[in-house]
């Protein structure tokens, strides 16, 4: 859970770094607001993090489907890298004995 996080909240905000900090002040002034009696404070953080919310997910829906691409896996690739081998000649040579 704690590594998972930071990785869900730099995902979050290399996205959409607006809507993603909206909701971060929001979330903070509310429980600012919440923690010190201040209800107006806790109203309006709430308000601008429920509303920064609804335009994400509101975007989220807009998005239009990406087409999922089949993965073609190659085993070996289409050419050699390296050149041919040369041909090996073997000569046979008389060895005295």
């Amino acid at each position: 859970m704690n590594a998972e996080l930071p990785r869900f909240l730099k995902s979050a905000y290399r996205r959409e770094p607006i809507i993603s900090a909206l909701i971060t002040m929001g979330v903070v002034d509310a429980l600012i607001g919440g923690l010190d009696d201040s209800w107006s404070l806790f109203t309006f953080g709430l308000g601008t993090a429920g509303i920064s919310l609804a335009v994400k997910l509101w975007r989220i829906q807009q998005r239009p489907p990406e087409p999922e691409e089949p993965v073609v896996q190659h085993y070996l690739p289409p050419r050699s890298s390296s050149s041919a081998l040369p041909v090996l000649n073997v000569s046979k040579k008389k060895s005295s004995h």
